[in-house]
């Protein structure tokens, strides 16, 4: 670990403009101030460059203990969701408390190398003896220092489709599972699916946990239980610490449903989850052409004033083989997916990487305020425009002023041979 900073230097801001210098104390951000021109940096300040700097990336979304298993024990020939479920319900009788802990802090550690701080994973608790979520318990302590880790109980293979489900969201709510989970179009039936929700919300309510469910990540357009995870939430007044992720259906909603549908989500206030590289190839898999693509109504979600984030999903698993921990990638994907590469939107974009994420995480310390943790990354580029043109390796990561990640800038133009 690198001696603590004292400030960061010619660093530029989104939506301000010229430079500025970023003062830290006891590992906190105590002052930003203008900057007339570049300066050169002292001793224990680091070297924006002129740079945009902002707070880390957040992963909303991914599963760490499926990470790293892809073609473990067969490959998903399919390239469906359901297919990916029965590969990893296979893999999953072979998991051992060191396997989950090897291939999850190796996953956290390829997070951190690209900027990453903050990150939720979901842990399948389908498993009589809760191997993975032990396993991932041990994780968070272990990863403290570089990532603060959220830890979903999610029922992978339902809660009452699965023998001894409930019990087992209630083992682990009681073990330490940050959030509550639940995948209500998984379960047998329509009935099961919205009794799962309303106990899963009341399981959380009780507890003082998050929620985040996966949601209708299905194409039919009649797998409508996010308005029951809606509903729940206005209920007991808990909108602002439920995730609805995913939501893959209202991409297939009639326009008629959805002008319903908003009105509920607007009043219950949920936060939304999209993964746009996982959707993309998951869903449309039992369609011939038009194609569905699976993504939700990302836009329209913002526009209506509701907080979204994209999240990964999956790194290199049944579900999807392919991953290399890059939000910017993820970020880029997304936007291209869900026609949003108006300069108006590629402005604002990097908030749903950052703090469209925090808000899902219910993070009460995030941002690049005086008196917050000095938690940053510096990126390669002066815009977001700049920024997502090159999607580089992030240049700097700062953890309460300390440098966790330090790197040069690269110039993929460099080293033609014309």
């Amino acid at each position: 670990m690198t001696k603590p900073l004292n400030a960061i230097a010619n660093a530029r801001l989104q939506g301000r403009d010229g430079l500025f210098r970023l003062e830290i104390s006891n590992g906190r951000f105590s002052g930003i101030t203008a900057q007339a021109e570049n300066t050169t940096v002292n001793e224990g300040e680091l070297d924006a460059g002129e740079n945009l700097v902002t707070a880390p990336f957040v992963e909303p979304h991914i599963h760490l203990d499926a990470a790293m298993t892809a073609g473990e024990p067969r490959w998903n020939k399919s390239g469906t969701l359901f297919e990916g479920i029965e590969c990893w319900s296979e893999r999953k009788t072979t998991l051992s408390h060191d396997d989950v802990i090897s291939r999850a802090s190796q996953t956290l550690k390829l997070f951190a190398a690209h900027g990453i701080q903050y990150v939720r994973t979901h842990v399948d608790v389908t498993d009589p003896n809760l191997t993975a979520l032990k396993a991932m318990l041990e994780v968070r302590e272990q990863t403290a220092s570089f990532v603060d880790l959220q830890i979903v109980a999610f029922p992978q293979e339902g809660i009452w489709s699965f023998k001894n489900g409930r019990e087992l969201m209630e083992e682990a709510v009681r073990l330490g599972a940050d959030v509550v989970g639940g995948i209500p179009h998984f379960e047998f039936t329509r009935d099961y699916g919205a009794e799962s929700v309303r106990w899963l919300m009341e399981l959380a309510h009780k507890n003082d946990r998050l929620v985040d469910v996966h949601c209708d990540e299905i194409d039919d357009p009649e797998s409508r239980f996010l308005e029951v995870l809606a509903a729940e939430a206005l209920r007991l007044d808990y909108g602002s610490r439920v995730s609805a992720s995913h939501t893959c259906a209202m991409g297939s909603y009639n326009d008629a449903y959805c002008s319903r549908l908003f009105r509920l989500l607007k009043k219950s206030g949920l936060r939304f989850l999209s993964m746009p590289t996982e959707s993309l190839h998951l869903q449309g898999r039992f369609d011939s052409y038009p194609k569905r693509r699976g993504i939700t109504r990302v836009p329209e979600l913002l526009d209506a004033g509701l907080k979204v984030a994209f999240g990964q999903d999956s790194i290199r698993d049944p579900w999807y083989p392919m991953g290399n921990g890059n939000m910017l990638r993820t970020l880029d994907v997304g936007l291209h997916a869900c026609h949003m590469l108006g300069m108006s939107w590629i402005d604002r974009s990097l908030e749903l990487i950052t703090e469209n994420g925090a808000a899902a995480l219910d993070l009460n310390e995030y941002g690049l305020d005086e008196g917050m943790p000095a938690r940053c990354v510096v990126l390669q580029g002066a815009t977001p425009y700049e920024v997502l043109l090159g999607q580089r390796p992030v240049l700097a990561s700062v953890r309460d002023g300390q440098v966790l990640v330090r790197r040069e800038a690269s110039h993929p133009e460099t080293g033609l041979m014309l």
